[in-house]
């Protein structure tokens, strides 16, 4: 993994500072994006090697302008780490709402801008600078086990099924320019946004049903992140890293 550029998406929440942070220790270049600036800085002082960028990756124009930055300042971007989103629960009627049972169309919209569009944005600007530079370069999208269909999860099931399709879609247009494509599927990852989408009570409840008993760790993702990049015959695949769990 020596001497490879990696971007990392969502690079400021606790998810994306982990896998950064991690792979600064093996890479020496690590390039966090984010919206959140103040998330941007804490992990610019616990690390201070990450280089990191602020940007609205719902908007195209933002990210196709960061994107030509950070080449011109890094020269070349060699891993792109597709981990931006967000957790959005609401099934599509609710018939327990006493106002609207029908599910919000501006979180549906939200939503698929969170976890799909932000994905495909900034994917197609970085895939066509490592086609231009002629890059051996590799795409890990982070989806979820929800994009198997999560009864609760519309939009956000709907999104990740949508990031497993891209997963594999690219793994077979990219490949003739030597572009891998591989994606990982967790499960219930014991992060700070998992326990503001669900209550403790929910939580308990699906560590019950969890074959390995507990929810996963976030270094575990991070371990899956640097097992895609090593392998180099790993393509067009998704790691479900859910302790045994099946939706």
């Amino acid at each position: 993994m020596e001497n490879k550029t990696i971007l990392v998406t969502g690079g400021g929440g606790c998810f994306g500072s982990y896998i950064a942070k991690t792979l600064a220790k093996d890479i020496g270049k690590v390039i966090a994006v984010d919206m959140n600036e103040e998330m941007l800085g804490i992990l610019k002082k616990e690390y201070s090697e990450i280089l990191t960028y602020c940007c609205n990756l719902s908007d195209y124009k933002q990210v196709e302008e960061t994107v030509d930055r950070i080449i011109e300042e890094n020269e070349k971007i060699d891993v792109l780490v597709n981990n931006a989103g967000m957790i959005f629960s609401a099934p599509l009627i609710n018939i327990l709402s006493k106002t609207d049972r029908k599910h919000n169309i501006e979180m549906w919209h939200k939503t698929m801008d969170a976890n799909l569009n932000s994905l495909f944005y900034t994917s197609v600007c970085v895939v066509d600078k490592m086609i231009a530079k002629r890059i051996k370069g590799l795409i890990i999208n982070i989806s979820s086990i929800s994009a198997y269909g999560n009864a609760g999860q519309s939009a956000y099931s709907a999104a990740k099924a949508a990031v497993n399709a891209l997963t594999n879609t690219w793994s077979k247009e990219l490949g003739m320019f030597n572009i891998r494509c591989a994606g990982i599927a967790p499960g219930f990852i014991d992060t700070e946004s998992t326990r503001k989408a669900m209550s403790e009570a929910v939580i308990q409840k699906w560590e019950k049903s969890i074959p390995s008993k507990r929810l996963g760790k976030v270094e575990e993702v991070s371990d899956a992140v640097k097992f895609i990049i090593n392998n180099e015959y790993f393509n067009g695949r998704i790691i479900e890293l859910d302790g045994g769990l099946k939706i």
